[in-house]
């Protein structure tokens, strides 16, 4: 697994930063290609959903996480 690097994001016209590892960033965005989606928009949307004492970074992975749960409960349910 690699290291975090610092990725560019922008929410609702502000500019912030995460760092993602290369895995984590990859799944990220390919999920919002599967949902047709920028992956700005999606990081706004996690961004907006997200408690107040999660970071963003930490967000997105867990979103990515249950993404592919997700995946693989459909997949069992077939």
């Amino acid at each position: 697994m690699s290291r975090p690097v610092k990725r560019s994001l922008t929410l609702n016209g502000h500019r912030t930063s995460v760092s993602l590892e290369d895995e984590f960033w990859l799944a990220f965005r390919r999920i919002a290609d599967d949902r047709g989606v920028p992956v700005n928009a999606l990081a706004a949307e996690i961004d907006a959903g997200r408690g107040i004492d999660t970071g963003l970074a930490t967000a997105i992975r867990l979103f990515v996480l249950a993404a592919l749960q997700e995946r693989l409960d459909a997949r069992r349910a077939c």
